[in-house]
Parts: C-alpha cells; structure tokens; sequence
C-alpha cells in the first residue's frame, strides 16, 4: 500500500530498525499463557523492562525529516524472537544505504560484512564492556547522535499504538483472533498514514 501512495520525503538512504511488542499476557501471567503458542510466545521486552508473552513486531522503515517514518519493512514474530536475528534476515534486500539502530543490533562482525558487501552503513550506539563504569565522552556523544537518528521509529510505534492500540492484545483468545488483531490493526495504520501524510 504504502509502494502505491508514497510520501514524500522520504530519504532511501536512512532506515531506521526496531521491534514493538503486541502484549497478550503482562510479566505476571506471562509463564502460564497459553494462547496462540503456535505463534506467540514468552520473551524480553527491553523498552519495558519486563518479560511478556505475545509477539513481536519488526520494523525496517524509510527516514523522513521532520515527520514519522515510512515502514519499508513489517514482520512479525514470536516475541523469543532476536531482533539482530530477525534484521539479518531483512539485509540482503539493502544496498548503499544507513541504517540505525539500537543497542540489540551491535554487531561489529556484521557491520563490517554489510560494509564490504552490501555498502551498508549500520550504526547502533555504543554498548559498554564488561565491567566498564561508563563510556568515554567519544563514546557517549556518538551514541546520543546515533539514538537522536533513529529516535522517529519510536514516535512511529507511539503514532501506531495511539491510533490502533495493536500493543494491547490481552483479549485475543484464540491464533486466528492474534492475526486479525496484529495484521488488522498494521493494515489499518498504513492506511492511515499513507493518507494522512
């Protein structure tokens, strides 16, 4: 949809990567879910801080100054899943272009593979050592400019969350109801952003 009606703005060159969750069971209830196990299950939700059981939504999408994002890429998954997993498995479609993202995707053997390969930039801020106390002040300026970059995919996830509610899904009760909800919901949020730009 978005491929048909696209905004302008966008800048092919800048992805921004990062995953939401669709809570179907919150920390407490999290081990004793049992809905839709064929696709959901339990995982970290780092954002949160906290263990949830449902699913998670990825999202590979276009930069755009001064305004949200544009999904390139939507998948979901279990929420177990591995986000730099996930990512690798997007990759091979990109070429000469930047990507940002978050700590999860630190790689620095993948990010010198996508250098050589593929003309992939991708830049995630710097995660401390073992037992280092705190970065350097390189370091951290860096990190800051990295999540200053990629901060929009965030404001993407709130727009979707405000407009759809798609992270609460504590009343889908069967697999079928989890795909209606999250495909439903995704679908309806494209749409409105592909007209509301």
């Amino acid at each position: 949809m978005l491929e048909d009606f696209a905004p302008e703005g966008v800048l092919d060159a800048v992805r921004l990567v990062d995953s939401f969750p669709v809570v179907m069971a919150h920390e407490k209830r999290s081990s004793s879910a049992k809905v839709a196990p064929e696709f959901a299950n339990k995982g970290y939700c780092a954002s949160k801080k906290m263990y949830v059981y449902g699913v998670k939504v990825h999202l590979l999408a276009f930069r755009r100054p001064s305004t949200l994002p544009v999904p390139d890429y939507i998948g979901p998954g279990p929420g177990s899943d591995n986000d730099l997993r996930v990512l690798r498995s997007v990759l091979p479609r990109l070429r000469d272009c930047e990507v940002y993202g978050d700590k999860i995707y630190a790689d620095a053997e993948l990010v010198e593979r996508l250098l050589c390969e593929q003309n992939v930039r991708l830049y995630t801020p710097i995660k401390k050592k073992k037992g280092q106390k705190e970065l350097a002040l390189t370091d951290r300026v860096y990190s800051e400019i990295v999540s200053g970059v990629r901060q929009p995919i965030e404001s993407l996830f709130n727009w979707i969350e405000e407009k759809t509610g798609l992270e609460g899904a504590s009343k889908v009760r069967s697999y079928k109801g989890l795909m209606v909800h999250v495909f439903g919901r995704l679908a309806a949020a494209m749409f409105m952003l592909a007209f509301n730009s």
